[in-house]
């Protein structure tokens, strides 16, 4: 499994909308730039997060985008899976069931179905509230004396 910059830029989309106070609006053009990534490619990662309903856009001068939920609401496991094809760490797992023609004698199949279970739990358990928390204590301020 890896992540495409689609799924990445999604993330950090997100977790930028979801630290701002009282969820007001923000621009595309904002968000990019703190973000570091071109209007153009985050118009369109944007438009996928509008369609789910995972963000709300409003118009005008004061206009951008916000969260449609509470921070704590949003997995980083629905967000990766809206934005990527699959989070499969194997193809074969990517296909219907049934469709590797070699599943019933594949040693490793159990493997690769367990770690997708385990990708997947982990993901779903982790919320944009979460991650949030981690970089406020990651980015505390450190003075000379160690205050």
């Amino acid at each position: 499994m890896k992540i495409s910059t689609k799924g990445r830029y999604a993330l950090r989309t997100m977790v930028d909308l979801a630290k701002q106070e009282n969820n007001a609006p923000i621009s595309l053009k904002e968000i990019a730039l703190r973000q570091d990534i071109s209007v153009k490619y985050l118009e369109s990662i944007v438009a996928v997060l509008h369609k789910a309903g995972f963000v709300a856009s409003t118009r005008g001068k004061c206009g951008g985008y916000a969260l449609t939920k509470d921070p704590a609401d949003y997995t980083v496991g629905a967000i990766l899976k809206l934005t990527e094809k699959t989070l499969a760490p194997v193809t074969c797992l990517e296909e219907e069931e049934g469709a590797c023609k070699r599943a019933d004698q594949c040693s490793t199949l159990p493997l690769w179905q367990e770690l997708d279970i385990l990708i997947d739990r982990y993901l779903e358990s982790v919320t944009l509230a979460d991650l949030i928390a981690q970089t406020v204590g990651r980015n505390k301020e450190v003075h000379c004396n160690g205050l």
